[in-house]
């Protein structure tokens, strides 16, 4: 057994200083088929620890329906990390932000009525304490302590910037202590005084979050954190996309000059991402300043590692900055090759809307929340009042807010796009009949007062200044959409589903070219690579090796605007997109 304490200068390892030098990582954004060769590159970087958030909403999706297995086996990762020789460090939030949808809390819980987040409100309280119990089963007999490797606990995430509610914290801390978590604890803030002050407890050991000006933010959190070690417990490395923006990196020997800052101070870090990942699915969060961006489905982070798991300059410069502090192994990770390049005819195609909305209307359109549905896309019908319109022939129509995005059909005839990120809420439609109404959520806002906000068409519809009543809803399923186009159904209209097939002499990591396609969701295998967008900045979707297999393989999309090319095109390097000039 070991111990891992807090001196009154350093943190100690069995009674000796010892200086975490640890790289975020987090299993849910990364193929279980690859944690193992992640966590080995790591630990060729000279890092001594792996940090990772824990995803309340991946786990728990469903209430009640929890899951520690495949992608969620935090077990298995943290026995990976060990097996390695490294310590690790768990931040179960239970609120994570981290570009991850809805800040990693789960739609059932900010959907429950009068609900408060992230304070002491007896729902959330409840919810919350059944949820940490669940990981702290499976991080409580892996701490170090206990012959395992884990080292640091955190606390809540970020919570000064959000909050001061000091009796959630306490209520945090003693359910942590409660579930015999024995190693230190500890929370995280951005350097500035009142987050500092509003963020932590006095038996919490404060930490800090950011990427540059090293001296200048330990001098103020050290102002807050009198003793102890110093540690940035989030150092930005690199930063993440979002559609429409463009791709972001960060200069290679700034950030490990940075890095040296802190290191030559004796400080600890974690760098914050060592490896970022992929938003698979439909997991990626989004930013609300003024204006909506939804996050892009690499999580790439210009990180020490890319992601597809290949050393990048920055790998190397950090390594080179560890070498001054820590022993470093002689071993270099391979760079990554060039992906076979190919296409792959989109022979199979079929409408998504084959048929009429079922089911009970009421009188403003239900929200996803109300279906519980947690796919990305809602189908919306009503039939539309001949005296709405003019003498024209048209109507405006109109909606108190759409999230996130809205195409309109008219008797089946496309009539126009609504986006929330460019504050658009009306269009004029033809006369008709029937009006059809695709919405997507493109992804839930991650942070602040938005956390939790409904999806679909929110408020009560009009149509030439009439309130519309009488609103048909129905949730769809994209995989089963995607799986449905090899049935090549004719008729319908609308989107469509796409698939065809390719053949592979060994599974291999790919990397599929969406740059002909417009908007959409691509799988391999049933695998759920991403969403993409001709918006923006990413035009390529990382196809992990793990997901293909030898011999023939299936490719199908869902496309939500035009198919104007029918060909899946593989291409030999990945393209996140343009960078600022």
């Amino acid at each position: 057994m070991s111990s891992f304490t807090i001196g009154e200068t350093d943190f100690l390892l069995d009674g000796a200083p010892y200086q975490v030098i640890a790289g975020a990582l987090h299993y849910f954004r990364v193929h279980p088929d690859q944690w193992a060769d992640r966590i080995h590159k790591a630990k060729l970087m000279g890092l001594n620890t792996i940090e990772t958030y824990v995803a309340w909403n991946a786990h728990e999706p469903v209430r009640g329906q929890w899951d520690a297995t495949d992608w969620n086996d935090l077990g298995r990762f943290l026995d990976l990390v060990a097996a390695e020789g490294m310590h690790a460090i768990v931040r179960p939030g239970p609120y994570i932000c981290a570009e991850w949808h809805n800040g990693g809390l789960p739609v059932w819980l900010t959907s429950t009525p009068e609900i408060g987040l992230r304070r002491s409100e007896p729902q959330y309280i409840d919810a919350l304490s059944t949820y940490i119990r669940r990981v702290y089963e499976i991080v409580a007999p892996r701490q170090i302590d206990r012959g395992g490797n884990v080292i640091l606990v955190q606390i809540e995430n970020e919570y000064g910037a959000y909050g001061n509610d000091k009796e959630y914290l306490r209520t945090l801390t003693a359910l942590t202590r409660e579930c015999d978590i024995t190693v230190p604890l500890t929370t995280v803030d951005q350097p500035e005084d009142q987050m500092l002050e509003d963020g932590s407890l006095p038996e919490l050991h404060l930490t800090g979050s950011f990427g540059s000006r090293s001296a200048e933010r330990m001098k103020t959190l050290r102002a807050h954190q009198p003793t102890g070690p110093l540690m940035c417990s989030e150092f930005w490395d690199g930063w993440f996309d979002w559609w429409g923006g463009m791709h972001h990196t960060t200069d290679a020997a700034a950030s490990a000059a940075d890095l040296d800052t802190l290191l030559a101070a004796g400080a600890s870090v974690n760098i914050y991402m060592f490896h970022g990942g992929t938003n698979y699915g439909t997991t990626n969060g989004a930013n609300d300043k003024g204006r909506y961006a939804p996050i892009v489905t690499s999580y790439d982070y210009d990180a020490p590692l890319d992601e597809t798991g290949a050393p990048t300059e920055k790998f190397f410069a950090f390594r080179d900055v560890i070498a001054r502090y820590a022993p470093v192994p002689d071993e270099i990770p391979a760079a990554r090759v060039s992906a076979p390049a190919f296409e792959a005819a989109l022979s199979s195609q079929r409408a998504v809307f084959t048929g009429p909305v079922a089911g009970e209307p009421s009188d403003t359109p239900s929200s996803f929340e109300d279906h519980s549905h947690l796919g990305p896309l809602m189908r919306y019908e009503i039939a539309l009042p001949s005296a709405a319109f003019d003498a024209s022939g048209t109507a405006l129509l109109a909606f108190e807010e759409v999230r996130d995005m809205a195409w309109v059909f008219v008797d089946t005839k496309f009539c126009g796009r609504l986006s929330r990120a460019l504050h658009e809420r009306a269009l004029r439609i033809p006369v008709g009949t029937r009006l059809t109404v695709l919405v997507e959520d493109q992804g839930r806002v991650n942070y602040a007062s938005r956390l939790g906000e409904p999806k679909g068409l929110i408020g009560a519809p009009t149509l030439g200044g009439v309130t519309l009543t009488g609103w048909m809803s129905a949730p769809l399923d994209v995989p089963a959409l995607a799986a449905s186009a090899a049935s090549g159904a004719t008729g319908g209209f609308g989107p469509v589903s796409a698939s065809g097939s390719f053949e592979l002499e060994a599974a291999t990591d790919l990397f599929l070219d969406t740059d002909p396609w417009g908007k959409g969701f691509a799988f391999v295998n049933g695998f759920f690579l991403g969403r993409y967008w001709r918006s923006g900045p990413q035009r390529t979707l990382y196809v992990p090796a793990s997901a293909l297999r030898a011999g023939s393989n299936e490719i199908s999309i869902v496309e939500l605007e035009q198919l104007s090319t029918p060909v899946a095109r593989f291409v030999a390097d990945p393209d996140l997109g343009h960078l600022e000039e």
